[in-house]
């Protein structure tokens, strides 16, 4: 077992990362703020942020997906509509529970790289090219747990 009054924080972030958390987080409770290892820490923070940056924009990828597929591939949709619409719900729950205002303006800002990147995966699937060239649903829409298109 490591400890950690045998080695720095830097050297115990590259051997083991989740024992430097523990650590770090101690020392933040009892404030020893001079004794972090900031420059590990600000990388860990970014990456947390951008991690969840990641989540959101995934998640909502997924919704427009699935109602794409929804939506447009007739060939399947009897098949496979609950299971669509039962996809949509649960990233619809996942992203509400994660969502932030600035997640909210990060898709916004966007959007149309995240519905392009749902296009081509749903043309690929479904083999069909019958997709809008832009969202056919707005950001409020997609996060509706209520809202479907009217078939």
């Amino acid at each position: 077992m490591l400890t950690t009054n045998s080695i720095d924080l830097k050297e115990l972030y590259e051997l083991d990362d989740y024992l430097w958390i523990q650590e770090t987080v101690k020392l933040l409770k009892e404030k020893k703020f001079q004794e972090l290892d900031l420059e590990n820490l600000i990388e860990e923070l970014e990456d947390l942020g951008s991690e969840k940056r990641h989540q959101v924009e995934s998640l909502l990828e997924q919704i427009i997906r699935h109602l794409l597929l929804l939506e447009y591939w007739e060939a399947e949709y009897e098949r496979n509509y609950n299971h669509w619409e039962a996809e949509i719900v649960g990233f619809r729950s996942q992203i509400n529970k994660r969502i932030t205002t600035n997640f909210y303006n990060y898709l916004h800002d966007n959007f149309g790289e995240i519905y392009q990147d749902a296009r081509l995966y749903v043309m690929k699937k479904s083999g069909i090219d019958t997709f809008p060239d832009s969202c056919p649903y707005t950001l409020e829409q997609l996060l509706d747990q209520q809202w479907f298109p009217q078939n």
